[in-house]
């Protein structure tokens, strides 16, 4: 890339000036490169890939606008996105970074986000979770939005990429079985951000807790938290905090390796490697708890 086109580029959508343009990689992230550009006395950060994949940045603009709206949580400012001479970009916020957020501090944002709430399940676009399409359209019934837009939908990638069937099938039983695992529980359409592990969330250098990288849609908020679960745990004091603030309930344990399963069944899609194993550990666990 032309560090210096696409400076001018950037200083042309963000009406700056096209002057002292430097650009340093920023580690992080399989998905993307990453850029500190330093433009016109500012720096921002800057993230590329194909061509093809403008539309991701896209949603992942609209994510963060959405997420922004709410004032509950910081998260980078998106500036622009495009394409240049074979690659798409997003520019956002450059943000220092100071290590992991405060645990309550982070608790009673995130739980701020999720009062914000819709009328229906999903989002007005869909958007990307990793590369992997996500589909948001709206719907009435959580349980219905699972079944088919999230865990019907790996079932049917992983089917495509060749799977193992018993994986598949096992699957299936379970998707159209998922109302004992919700009982009387009747969760709101939380706005989420979709793709919340350990790596999407950080502190920026007055501790404040960011989070960036959304995937967002409106859900379950038990979905959000089931993430924070999947490669870590964010700890028994954020659980305590989050809970003083929106209340989880009792059969969020029940719960929590459905909300994964989608997230393993994608890493398996994406990467392959022990996740079809991981993901067909969890189906047997969850078809053994109805």
């Amino acid at each position: 890339m032309d560090w210096e086109a696409l400076g001018r580029e950037i200083a042309g959508q963000l009406r700056l000036p096209a002057r002292d343009i430097d650009a340093a990689p920023v580690g992080g992230g399989d998905i993307n490169q990453a850029i500190c550009l330093r433009l016109g006395g500012r720096r921002f950060f800057v993230k590329l890939n194909r061509a093809d994949r403008l539309s991701m940045f896209e949603a992942e603009r609209t994510g963060l606008d959405a997420l922004a709206a709410t004032q509950t949580i910081r998260v980078p400012r998106a500036y622009a996105t495009g394409s240049l001479a074979g690659s798409a970009y997003i520019v956002m916020e450059h943000i220092e970074f100071g290590g992991r957020p405060d645990s309550g501090s982070l608790a009673t944002g995130l739980a701020a986000l999720h009062r914000h709430c819709h009328r229906q399940f999903g989002f007005g676009s869909d958007n990307t979770i990793g590369t992997t399409p996500q589909p948001n359209r709206f719907a009435d019934d959580w349980i219905e939005f699972w079944r088919e837009q999230r865990l019907g939908f790996q079932l049917r990638l992983a089917a495509d990429k060749g799977h193992d069937r018993q994986l598949i099938e096992a699957g299936y039983r379970l998707a159209a079985n998922l109302e004992p695992l919700f009982g009387d529980y009747r969760p709101q359409a939380s706005l989420l951000h979709g793709d919340l592990w350990s790596g999407n969330q950080g502190a920026d250098r007055d501790g404040n807790p960011v989070i960036y990288d959304p995937a967002c849609y409106y859900g379950d908020h038990e979905a959000d938290l089931a993430m924070m679960e999947l490669f870590g745990s964010p700890g028994a004091e954020f659980f305590a905090v989050y809970g003083q603030h929106f209340p989880i309930d009792a059969g969020y344990s029940r719960r929590r390796d459905l909300y994964n399963l989608y997230h393993v069944l994608n890493h398996a899609n994406l990467f392959g490697g022990g996740y079809a194993g991981q993901a067909g550990r969890m189906i047997d666990s969850l078809l053994a708890d109805l």
